[in-house]
């Protein structure tokens, strides 16, 4: 009886060990910037044929990591990176706002990223308009020419007026559009709703706070109630056209400070999340409108005032059922960092070790794409050896109702040359496809993430090498909400 216990007893371990290292379902996603240019294109004004290859390029890099998500941002400033019915294209893709490249950049992301085995959560800003108004770069149709009383000019930034329903109600549409035309895994917003604070100036909405007050007498807490409508109209929009579509957040890493509110987290941070930003993150989560949160955690472990490791577990206990996925200050990485913790890439390997041993964090969100590309093996030799080493699925959303798939049919091996082409078919719910493979006679744990060779949309994989006579080959369906189908095994031809 000891024997067993013990036996039992290591086998648990050994268990833990490993979920901690390999856990099948992990969120691994990279933020693909547009504002500036700062991810894609590289410039304003390329041809198509070189902005495709740059976002292929992309792509491949991040799936050479074994990242599973995109988050890719299509409205950096009342633009779009798609085809909109209501806002003009982007100036930092051809170079004039309003004048759009010949192909549709998100239609491209989200068939690119399919083949990959990626999913494409589409990154808004909510209320900016122009970053800089000393540039004349507003297309002449633009919202702005037909309705200035919804804008306000803050520093050199224009924004939508965040306390006026006609604003709530356009951006609202504006989800709605793209919820509707597109096939997307999750609506996306960061950590710019009213502005970061200008020293000695004051955001310029006494006029809105004097017409639309509603019940409120201060204007902090009436800031605060804008952003919690627009946050609950567009969850509402989202579950009215697609209700399998997530809705997430990515605030800035402290909602407050513990000087401030008890509830708060034990730092320092000079900015928040509820009195600066006006965002009541914790609020939603416990309303239940949004359905992951992710900090953006952007401070090295031990870090006095902002201490990684502090904000992890502060935002892990305060997750009210959403999912809570890290993210990470990749692009900190320099070998000439003032800070000595992120002159190379074991800041980002020991965060991800230390989130894995937090049964309450779901993933990680790495800022941003270009870093992967720049770092290449410095940062994919740490990684891809140890922390993202297998193929992992992205994991299903608490708070959406789960769409269940069929499991796909006609799961057949051609033999050509060494290599095997694998094809099947689609059935009811499926959206990808997750290729395992097994030592022959052993198809046996589908829990394992070393057994995943490769996820996609398609409907057909070469497989080089294939080896079919040591290994078995099985098939799984994905559904949009990223539940799994039973099983089949592929039938050689």
């Amino acid at each position: 009886m000891k024997s067993l216990k013990l036996l039992i007893l290591i086998l648990l371990i050994h268990s833990q060990i490993f979920s901690q290292q390999s856990p099948k379902r992990e969120m691994r996603a990279a933020w693909i910037s547009t504002v500036e240019n700062i991810d894609w294109p590289s410039k304003p004004g390329l041809s198509d044929k070189e902005m495709k290859n740059e976002m292929i390029a992309i792509l491949d890099n991040l799936r050479s990591y074994n990242l599973n998500t995109v988050i890719f941002q299509i409205r950096p400033t009342a633009d779009a990176y798609y085809k909109s019915t209501k806002e003009p294209a982007s100036h930092w893709i051809t170079g004039t706002q309003g004048v759009a490249p010949g192909f549709d950049p998100l239609q491209m992301m989200i068939d690119e990223a399919g083949k990959r085995g990626m999913n494409v959560h589409v990154w808004l800003n909510p209320y900016r308009v122009q970053k800089d108004t000393v540039r004349d770069v507003l297309a002449k149709n633009h919202l702005y020419f037909k309705r200035p009383d919804l804008f306000l000019t803050y520093g050199k930034t224009r924004y939508f007026n965040p306390g006026l329903q006609e604003t709530r109600n356009f951006v609202a549409s504006v989800v709605g559009e793209i919820v509707r035309k597109y096939d997307i895994q999750a609506v996306h917003m960061d950590d710019y709703f009213y502005p970061y604070k200008i020293e000695g100036q004051e955001f310029p909405d006494e006029k809105a706070f004097a017409k639309e007050p509603r019940q409120f007498k201060d204007k902090e807490d009436w800031r605060r109630d804008n952003v919690d409508l627009i946050i609950k109209q567009i969850r509402d929009t989202i579950i009215a056209n697609k209700p399998e579509v997530e809705f997430g957040i990515s605030p800035f890493g402290v909602w407050r400070n513990i000087a401030k509110d008890s509830q708060g987290s034990n730092t320092r941070a000079g900015a928040t999340n509820y009195d600066d930003l006006y965002a009541n993150i914790l609020k939603w989560q416990k309303e239940n409108w949004i359905d992951y949160v992710t900090p953006q955690i952007y401070w090295h472990i031990g870090f006095d005032r902002a201490n990684f490791e502090v904000l992890a577990k502060w935002w892990a206990e305060h997750k009210y059922g959403a999912n809570v996925y890290v993210g990470h200050g990749d692009y900190k990485i320099s070998n000439t960092a003032k800070e000595p913790e992120w002159r190379s890439s074991d800041q980002i390997v020991k965060q991800i070790e230390m989130i894995r041993k937090m049964p309450l964090i779901d993933g990680s969100m790495h800022f941003t794409a270009s870093t992967f590309l720049k770092k290449g093996d410095t940062l994919r030799k740490p990684l891809v050896e140890k922390e993202y080493k297998y193929i992992a699925l992205t994991p299903e959303a608490n708070r959406i109702t789960r769409l269940k798939p069929e499991p796909p049919t006609n799961a057949v091996i051609a033999k050509k040359g060494n290599n095997a082409i694998l094809t099947w078919k689609a059935a009811f719910n499926d959206k990808k496809y997750v290729i395992y493979r097994f030592p022959k006679g052993k198809i046996t744990d589908f829990s394992n993430p070393e057994n995943i060779y490769y996820v996609t949309t398609a409907l057909k994989l070469e497989v080089p090498n294939a080896n079919l006579e040591n290994y078995v080959y099985a098939l799984t369906a994905l559904s949009q909400t990223q539940t799994e189908s039973s099983p089949i095994e592929f039938s050689t031809k």
